[in-house]
């Protein structure tokens, strides 16, 4: 095996161990893992190429998907096919500047995928609470401003990341107990103090995270008050099936991003097997379920791909 000879690496490579404790099912994990990055590839182009196409779908709700759409094939190409690489292929390997490369990817375009959820809540309060003044209030420049600030906050807070780790000397094994580069995972390989970037790094998580997510519940609750008050009981009905799968959507994520998270900070008795697996799922699944959630239960985008492919039959 690589690992048992490589303790002393190159100073410019790391080593990924993977899932520790299930690398003899690293082959069979990878089966799952790349039928949904093949799901979350198709369904987010075919996202990104439908609202292109169609002139009548650049509305805020589908602008938002796109922003979403695109935040997913990044997250999810950034890690799945070198994590592939390493379940099929073994290759373990991967060099410093690649590795700090991926994880800026990672934890900024987390952190973009959070506040676009929290932009696409904004749009869903102001279309059902306020829906007379939905297109005027959230303007084609109101909504570009809105993606700038999301991007700009994800790249703002995350690019000292790397530099970071760049500067610290790593005197110890450069074996990465993980399938990816993760923060948490390197800065614990340097042989320096490392205790305010550690302590950086997670306030940072947390707090953008805490204050998407409570955002995001506040105007679920608003919409959820106007449902409710809607005249028409199958009106309530469709609203809150619409509501509730975005709703389970945005759960996957932030549980999964809050147990990686608070796992790091106070959870030392976790098997590391399981939170390696689900700081997996949190990169994995709303990439895979959100062009499902968001995509083919929406009526507008199911129609004009139905169409589309009605047209190439005939």
């Amino acid at each position: 095996m690589p690992l048992l000879n490589a303790s002393r690496p190159s100073p410019v490579t790391f080593l990924l161990m993977g899932i520790p404790g299930l690398e003899h099912l690293h082959v069979w994990i990878g089966i799952p893992f790349c039928s949904m990055y093949l799901v979350a590839v198709v369904g987010n182009v075919t996202i990104l190429a439908v609202v292109k196409a169609e002139r009548s779908l650049h509305e805020p709700m589908f602008l938002f998907l796109c922003m979403l759409s695109v935040t997913d094939l990044v997250l999810s190409t950034s890690t799945l096919p070198r994590m592939l690489c390493l379940f099929w292929f073994g290759a373990h390997d991967t060099a410093f500047d690649a590795c700090l490369t991926q994880m800026f990817f990672i934890h900024s375009f987390t952190t973009m995928e959070s506040g676009f959820f929290l932009a696409m809540a904004v749009d869903r309060y102001v279309a059902i609470c306020d829906p007379l003044h939905h297109t005027t209030i959230l303007t084609h420049a109101r909504i570009t401003i809105m993606g700038i600030i999301v991007v700009t906050r994800g790249v703002a807070f995350f690019s000292p990341h790397p530099i970071l780790l760049k500067q610290l000397p790593y005197c110890r094994t450069r074996i990465i107990a993980h399938t990816y580069c993760e923060f948490m995972a390197v800065v614990k390989l340097a042989c320096v103090d490392t205790g305010a970037t550690t302590r950086y790094s997670l306030s940072v998580a947390s707090i953008i995270g805490s204050c998407d997510a409570i955002l995001i519940a506040v105007s679920y609750a608003f919409i959820l008050r106007s449902v409710f008050r809607l005249p028409s009981r199958e009106a309530s009905f469709k609203a809150l099936g619409t509501c509730g799968s975005h709703v389970c959507v945005i759960l996957v994520f932030y549980s999964t991003a809050g147990f990686s998270i608070f796992t790091h900070r106070f959870g030392k008795n976790v098997p590391a097997h399981i939170h390696i697996f689900i700081a997996n799922m949190y990169l994995l699944v709303p990439p895979f379920l959100n062009p499902i959630v968001y995509g083919v239960r929406t009526k507008k985008i199911r129609e004009h791909v139905l169409r589309a492919l009605m047209v190439k039959v005939s």
